[in-house]
């Protein structure tokens, strides 16, 4: 299937769907007990909320939390410095030698029996940041099956523990990652069969949601769509830095940390076969911010107990006249241009990523948020945060001229 096809043909709507639904459901008891702790990146030894929900999810004080250093490209280093922070938050972690920067066979040691027995006794797993591909490679045997410690890490998981990545220990949390994708530009301009950035990933979260990282930072919330739509994902949440989504047995996530996640929904989306690159009709975006909650299995969305009462009035909006980004693959502008459009008198915002003159490389891409009968936002009453939810997306491909700009007014 390519991302040109109709996303409603590519499901046989509605039998597919229902079937899903089913699928999703017996997949969701059966998944685990445990929790799941997804950090975007660059997660700072200060953040307290993030350190101790892992610890406490764990078991507590001293709970044995293995680390894996697989994706760290100094894994003794990276992983000496991660014992002592989760250290200082109460927790007995131990490091398992389990990297392909690390002497001898990391295949053999991902099966050793010994390490097995340490995870069999631990509350909770941690997998540091950096090459995601590396995780995969150490923990999959060389015909694919799970190593003995990844059988164990998922006992762990099932009787109740909590695993936790950041960064690269984030992406391996769904059925699918990205894998040396380069910028978001070339993605959403090459896609991702023809650029080869997709591979598998170890599927915690199960199958039906795609998960990103280093998401408001980078201006990844773009990329996540050619990737959703060719791998038929209806849900993508992905995650800002020094930020966590905390996902429980039942399904139920709770954003901490930071700042907060941008989840994009693909149930009503379709796709012009007839168009020459990434284009997507009825998305839905919405940005989660501190302390709001989402039902990754019913998409159902609650705002945190502070914004609770503080519900956009789109009678009395604050931003008036226009809204446009000229780069909303920017830090933060989809949020910024999302907050503004939510509490505005304009209907539509827009939003363009596009190369600089003189590239080659392909096209640029046009962003239209629009606000729905569906679309809300919630303002906390105790500081400036704000929740979006359910914005309409359509996206394009365009051509833009360069220059774009001249003098305002002829030079002396």
């Amino acid at each position: 299937m390519t991302p040109q096809q109709p996303l409603q043909r590519r499901l046989f709507w509605p039998v597919r769907l229902a079937l899903a639904v089913l699928l999703w459901s017996c997949a969701a008891l059966a998944l685990a007990d445990g929790s799941l702790v997804i950090i975007g990146g660059a997660l700072r030894a200060d953040n307290a909320e993030v350190w101790q929900r892992i610890v406490t999810l764990a078991g507590g004080p001293d709970a044995r939390i293995a680390v894996i250093p697989a994706a760290a490209g100094n894994p003794n280093g990276s992983g000496a410095r991660l014992l002592r922070t989760l250290g200082s938050y109460g927790a007995a972690g131990f490091l398992l030698p389990l990297s392909p920067k690390l002497p001898g066979d990391v295949r053999q040691a991902a099966n050793d029996a010994a390490l097995v027995a340490q995870i069999d006794g631990a509350g909770g797993v941690y997998f540091l940041g950096g090459d995601q591909a590396r995780i995969v490679a150490t923990l999959r045997n060389a015909d694919g099956a799970n190593s003995a410690v990844l059988d164990a890490i998922w006992r762990l998981y099932r009787r109740g523990g909590v695993i936790a990545g950041t960064s690269a220990g984030a992406a391996i949390m769904s059925s699918t990652m990205f894998d040396n994708a380069g910028s978001v530009l070339s993605v959403l301009q090459r896609g991702v069969v023809a650029g080869g950035v997709m591979a598998p990933g170890l599927g915690f979260i199960g199958d039906q949601v795609f998960v990103d990282q280093h998401l408001l930072v980078r201006g990844r919330f773009a990329r996540m769509l050619p990737l959703m739509l060719e791998r038929g994902y209806r849900r993508g949440i992905g995650v800002d830095e020094n930020t966590a989504l905390v996902v429980g047995p039942g399904r139920d996530a709770e954003v901490i940390g930071y700042k907060g996640v941008i989840m994009l929904e693909l149930d009503g989306a379709e796709v012009d076969r007839t168009a020459p690159a990434l284009n997507v009709r009825n998305a839905t975006i919405s940005y989660l911010d501190h302390g709001d909650r989402v039902n990754l299995a019913s998409g159902a969305l609650t705002p945190s107990a502070d914004k609770a009462g503080g519900k956009v009035d789109p009678a009395a909006p604050d931003y008036r006249g226009a809204l446009l980004s000229t780069d909303i693959l920017g830090n933060t502008s989809v949020v910024d241009l999302m907050a503004r459009l939510i509490d505005s008198d304009q209907p539509v915002a827009i939003g363009l990523a596009f190369a600089g003159p003189g590239s080659e490389a392909g096209p640029g891409f046009e962003f239209r948020f629009s606000r729905t009968a569906a679309s809300s936002g919630y303002v906390s009453a105790s500081s400036e945060a704000l929740s979006v939810y359910r914005l309409r997306l359509d996206v394009r491909p365009v051509a833009l001229k360069w220059p774009d700009y001249a003098p305002w007014r002829p030079l002396p």
